[in-house]
């Protein structure tokens, strides 16, 4: 089988750990660390990263390869040996990609490359060119005019997309019909953890349901040093992401919350931290008899490499979407693996949805 061609929008620290792990998992026989082995016949290693888009001096220009560990990328290197990919890091389009505080910090932040912006021509022709069949938006929290330039481009290329940002784009059902009309599937929006704080709250809150405590109030803090939690220290960008992370979690609970009793969403930037992220959750609840009782959590994840198994799953069920000719958001998938899908389902349906997708036997007999 060939290898999936996947382009990539920010070559930031998400890029990074899965670019390595798919070095990883080619050089190493092993089902550890993945949430499915294979997905329609492919592996975690069956990936090629055809093209790079970024708008950093550091970066634009770079193979790949080199690119992903340029700075601002502060995330952990557990793969230092990535061959060269044969595939340059283009200069993108800024628009609202770059928060204007994230210029002014030095080495820490986005050195913008003093180069042309791309047009729609222009990613176009290098998505054609590359052979890109999927296209993976890594772009930083807030930036809604970047991922829509995007969109549009991957539209006019004929790119399958995994929307792994809080944009809302295959959830949004007049952007879901352009990629249903053109047959070209999505997974979106804004992609879940492997073992991340989305999907810890979202089980404790099924979990509460299920044993009938009646959840009164809840919160998940969130501190990280990455240039993502620098992004989002401009609020005026988080308005999508503490919808989405928020929304998580009430699909999960056995009657909604007030606005005023739930709180969900980052919370600070620790400089130290790097790409470590912290997280703690409390819920409160009333069990038997209306006795109170609550319960809280502490959880330290390297954030970048905690996505890159739920990425590298969507990739592959893109995939099959293509060999299939289905065109859409793809409603399983988008659930199991985002937070923000098209439709919500709870955690163990969903996974069921993505299971019709991960055997090569099933897709043969469709």
């Amino acid at each position: 089988m060939k290898p999936i061609k996947v382009a990539v929008i920010g070559v930031g620290n998400c890029a990074s750990s899965l670019v390595q792990g798919v070095a990883y998992y080619r050089n190493n026989n092993s089902s550890q660390g993945l949430i499915h082995d294979r997905i329609g016949g492919y592996g975690a290693g069956d990936v090629d990263f055809v093209l790079g888009v970024d708008v950093d001096a550091r970066k634009v220009g770079k193979d790949i390869a080199e690119a992903i560990f340029a700075a601002p990328n502060n995330t952990t290197v557990f793969q230092p040996n990535v061959p060269q990919t044969g595939a340059k890091v283009i200069m993108g389009r800024v628009s609202d990609g770059v928060a204007a505080h994230m210029t002014s910090v030095g080495e820490k932040g986005f050195i913008v490359a003093d180069q042309p912006e791309a047009t729609q021509a222009d990613i176009v022709k290098a998505l054609k060119d590359s052979g890109a069949e999927v296209l993976l938006n890594f772009l930083p929290v807030g930036s809604q005019e970047a991922t829509e330039f995007y969109m549009e481009c991957a539209l006019e290329a004929g790119v399958a997309v995994v929307n792994c940002m809080p944009v809302f784009i295959a959830s949004t059902p007049e952007w879901e019909a352009k990629f249903r009309e053109k047959r070209i599937p999505i997974v979106g929006d804004d992609i879940k953890a492997q073992v991340g704080a989305t999907i810890v709250h979202r089980v404790l809150s099924s979990l509460f349901a299920a044993r009938g405590v009646n959840v009164e109030r809840t919160y998940q803090l969130n501190t990280g040093g990455n240039t993502d939690f620098m992004n989002m220290l401009d609020r005026q960008r988080l308005g999508s992401k503490k919808e989405s992370k928020t929304e998580a979690v009430q699909a999960m609970l056995a009657t909604r919350l007030e606005d005023e009793n739930i709180h969900v969403g980052p919370s600070d930037y620790v400089p130290w931290q790097k790409d470590n992220k912290l997280c703690f959750i409390r819920m409160e609840g009333q069990q038997w008899g209306n006795v109170p009782m609550n319960l809280e959590l502490r959880l330290s994840v390297e954030d970048s490499p905690n996505s890159a198994a739920c990425v590298m799953d969507a990739i592959r069920c893109c995939k099959v979407a293509l060999e299939r000719g289905e065109g859409g958001a793809l409603i399983g998938p988008s659930a199991y693996f985002c937070k923000h899908p098209p439709q919500q389902f709870n955690d163990d349906v969903a996974a069921q949805m993505v299971d019709e997708y991960a055997s090569v036997e099933k897709l043969a007999a469709e």
